[in-house]
């Protein structure tokens, strides 16, 4: 690693991070742009440089259509989401009209992102469906009739994925409430009571079961809500020919709170608390996005220590994360030892994480232009001996678990996938390098200083639930060796800009200096103003890709906010891996996912 000098200006560690993208334009699409033909889109400006384009909704599916097919395709569905733009102060800049659907696409070829965006009256809330094209848009589009009552013509399942059948509303519209004290008190009338215990029972049909053979039965299987091999509120239907699955239907959304529009009402500062709930188990992982989008934003540049010391905190999570998920794959296959191994192993850690941050889980550490505080004194020494003492535990686990025969046989062949079919279904982090594909988001797009360390990207060939975990044991490993060269070479510097908008400001100053102390006060109790724009930011985080696309009309809190989750998509693969299999064997793909159900429902 390079060592990172305290005399680094602002602006170069800025610089840095964006270093690795070359703007897209409309010309550099020539295909697209002779099809559009003689209704071009329109371009809108965005603070994350990412070529936004609105087009006509009848040219959409042929739009999508060539992208994914072109040279140097947009093949990966990175997200799809609403915007209910009624409300928006800044809406008379823009083409919208009541709604808006957004489409994002990523060429991992080019490292390019291309967003479409189709403006919709509220009388026409009607949509072409994705699915023909990407499989994975099925539960994209899904979510978006359900939270905003976005109807897509020709999906083959259109039904509410995160509410109950019998939620009545949308609840991503501006006009549905943010706090349930704004409703009518609950009520459960015998009616209602009836209503709700009819919509509980399981119908194959409703869930898109057919009997494949006329001469016998076949058997039906709630898999969850409530089984410890789901880990989580997680409930899988399955249609059973004998043990071998003919179908299996995840069913989410037990989980879901509302974060998305939680975010409406909380102010910008104030909803980093709720970030660490959505990956629970990735701590300021979840702040890491959020804060980058911000941050890009608004214009606000942090210093190489507050950049040093976000990675050191990143690979500190994606370690416990991990080592969670390398016990409970163990378990979930029959290994009951190593599960107790490693959570004495994850408490070791934590007691690190706590007397850095003064919490352990969940300590929403990380802030608008830097750091809650800075490191303590001592904080080196514990990390070193950590750094010390966890590889050689690694080589222990490697041969109690991965070398382990049984295990072997459980896990190898199953759950298997090609590069190509990851793509289709919008797979990404260890699920995707799995495959043999070394896409990072750390080496192919670096932030916050990552461009500055020597690590390697672990890959495997098979694509299976075994390859999946010995993918992730080895980035275990790499991120030692960045938290190591973390200790080595931290530079010194502030933990928090110089920036109006960083909340809260240096407690130096606002003691000492009027205006701080006011523009403190103000930042507290009303929070920032952001200017006006649209940011979206996507770091490598434990399960996958996870990006926050924020959308600020010029207010104290966010007008939409999009939380792009890895573990979505990777859910709504099951039915692919598991079909043909036993159900032993879908208990292997389940470990092998690392999914979160909070990370899915938000």
């Amino acid at each position: 690693m390079r060592p990172a000098k305290a005399e680094v200006s602002q602006a170069g560690t800025s610089q840095v991070r964006h270093e690795w993208r070359q703007e897209l334009t409309l010309a550099d699409l020539p295909e697209l742009e002779r099809l559009l033909g003689d209704r071009p889109p329109r371009q809108q400006s965005t603070a994350d440089k990412i070529l936004t384009l609105w087009i006509a909704k009848d040219q959409l599916l042929a739009a999508m259509q060539l992208l994914k097919t072109q040279s140097g395709p947009f093949n990966f569905l990175f997200d799809l989401y609403g915007v209910d733009e009624r409300l928006r102060q800044d809406r008379q800049l823009l083409p919208a009209q009541d709604f808006t659907l957004v489409y994002h696409l990523l060429s991992l070829e080019r490292n390019q992102d291309l967003r479409l965006k189709v403006a919709l009256e509220e009388s026409e809330l009607h949509m072409p469906s994705l699915c023909a094209i990407w499989p994975s848009a099925n539960w994209y589009e899904r979510e978006a009739w359900d939270l905003y009552g976005i109807v897509f013509d020709n999906h083959p399942n259109l039904r509410r994925i995160l509410l109950p059948p019998t939620f009545k509303g949308h609840p991503l519209r501006k006009e549905f409430p943010c706090r349930a004290t704004e409703n009518a008190p609950f009520a459960l009338d015998e009616q209602r009571q009836s209503d709700e215990q009819a919509a509980l029972k399981f119908d194959p049909r409703d869930w898109g079961m057919t009997a494949e053979k006329a001469d016998h039965d076949y058997l039906y299987l709630n898999l969850g809500p409530n089984h410890p091999s789901v880990h989580g509120v997680f409930r899988i239907a399955l249609q059973l020919d004998g043990e071998h699955i003919v179908q299996a239907v995840p069913d989410i959304g037990f989980h879901h709170r509302g974060a998305e529009k939680i975010a409406e009402r909380q102010t910008w500062h104030g909803f980093i608390p709720y970030t660490d709930r959505i990956d629970y188990l990735g701590g300021v992982m979840n702040n890491f996005p959020y804060v980058l989008a911000i941050e890009q934003l608004a214009g606000i540049r942090v210093s190489a220590r507050v950049e040093c010391i976000r990675v050191m905190l990143a690979e500190c999570f994606r370690i416990l994360s991990h080592m969670l998920f390398f016990g409970t794959f163990a378990q979930d296959v029959g290994q009951l030892s190593p599960i107790f191994y490693l959570f004495i192993d994850r408490e070791k850690l934590f007691a690190i994480i706590e007397a850095i941050t003064g919490a352990r889980m969940h300590p929403s550490w990380f802030r608008i232009g830097g750091l809650a505080q800075d490191l303590p004194n001592g904080w080196h020494t514990q990390m070193q001996e950590f750094v010390d003492y966890f590889p050689k535990r690694l080589d222990e686990y490697q041969v109690m678990v991965m070398n382990n025969s049984i295990l072997k046989r459980r896990t190898k062949g199953i759950g298997q996938y090609s590069t190509a079919q990851a793509l289709e279904w919008n797979i990404s982090g260890a699920g995707l390098r799995a495959t043999g594909l070394s896409w990072d988001l750390r080496k192919q797009r670096p932030y916050s200083g990552y461009d500055n360390y020597q690590f390697e990207v672990p890959t495997a060939e098979g694509g299976d639930a075994y390859d999946r975990c010995q993918v992730r044991v080895e980035e275990m490993r790499q991120s030692i060796k960045i938290i190591q060269q973390c200790i080595t070479h931290m530079p010194a510097g502030d933990y928090k800009a110089d920036h109006p908008l960083t909340t809260p400001p240096d407690t130096r100053r606002s003691k000492q200096d009027i205006e701080t102390l006011i523009q403190h006060f103000l930042n507290v109790s009303w929070g920032p103003v952001l200017p006006k724009g649209e940011s979206c930011f996507a770091v490598e985080a434990t399960k996958g890709i996870n990006a926050y696309t924020l959308i600020s009309d010029g207010s104290n809190s966010s007008y939409r906010t999009r939380i792009r989750t890895p573990s979505f998509p990777h859910l709504q693969m099951i039915p692919v891996l598991a079909k043909g299999l036993m159900v032993a064997d879908l208990i292997a793909i389940l470990a092998s996912i690392d999914f979160v159900m909070a990370d899915v429902d938000r």
